[in-house]
């Protein structure tokens, strides 16, 4: 009975045996895919015009990276995202600017659209600065990154801010040496108050109060209008953060030192160094 039992089995064990190989030798395998090629309808050199920040300025197309499993051309959604530095940094800069593409063979670029990806790389306005272009594609999962080469182009952009400048800036506030809009004289008021280093940049060194709070000012003594952190008080991050004008809370002070504040009114951003 045992034996009759042994040879009924045998078959089975066998086309079991079977099916596992044939199941090992279906396994579907990433092979890869070919780096996009990165082309641009207009080459330069351009100079950037505030008046036309609307404006289509150019069109980026790519090839499709054609990525290939064992059982053939993946049907997986490819994502591609266009890279953009300055051309000196090689796309190693930790600013490195980008724009998502989900799916499409090509974006169209505004002027206005470029013009604040180079001022947020560091290009300053009206100064003419080389850049380099390449796409970036993966697939949904983001792995399989291929890049293609890069388009390299000169453009020029212009001053775009986030907040109007002010003639002046001044800082105030318990963490400061003059607290909170004292009634002093001049050269108090003088050394509450920021130099202007670029068009949209101001910077003042000064002695901050540990855990205190400060404000920034156009008009000492008046607070008709201020720049402040977000809310509540005291929530920023001490060493740097987003402000705004005539909204939030106060800033919170770094530990007690001698610091340089700089505030830029064309990211909205300030650090404190």
């Amino acid at each position: 009975m045992k034996k009759i039992i042994k040879q009924l089995l045998l078959p089975f064990l066998f086309g079991a045996i079977l099916v596992s190989c044939k199941k090992d030798e279906n396994k579907d395998f990433f092979n890869g895919g070919t780096n996009p090629v990165l082309s641009s309808s207009a080459s330069g050199p351009f100079v950037l015009n505030i008046l036309r920040k609307n404006d289509p300025l150019l069109t980026l197309s790519w090839t499709n990276p054609d990525y290939t499993f064992t059982t053939g051309l993946s049907s997986q959604d490819v994502y591609y995202t266009i890279q953009i530095d300055s051309a000196t940094k090689n796309f190693s800069s930790s600013s490195i600017a980008e724009i998502s593409v989900p799916k499409d063979l090509s974006k169209t670029l505004t002027v206005g659209e470029l013009n604040s990806k180079l001022l947020a790389l560091g290009l300053v306005e009206d100064i003419a600065g080389t850049i380099e272009l390449r796409v970036k594609s993966t697939l949904s999962n983001g792995s399989g990154a291929l890049y293609s080469a890069p388009v390299t182009m000169t453009v020029t952009p212009y001053l775009d801010v986030m907040f109007p400048v002010p003639a002046n800036l001044y800082i105030t506030g318990s963490a400061t040496p003059a607290s909170w809009q004292c009634g002093c004289g001049e050269p108090e008021l003088l050394s509450q108050k920021f130099t202007k280093i670029s068009s949209s940049k101001f910077q003042l060194t000064i002695h901050l109060n540990g855990g205190n709070s400060y404000l920034f000012i156009p008009v000492y003594g008046s607070w008709a209008h201020k720049y402040a952190g977000p809310s509540p008080n005291n929530s920023n991050n001490v060493f740097g953060d987003n402000f705004q004008p005539d909204t939030g809370g106060d800033f919170a002070s770094p530990p007690t030192g001698t610091y340089t504040i700089t505030v830029d009114f064309k990211t909205g951003k300030f650090t404190v160094q």
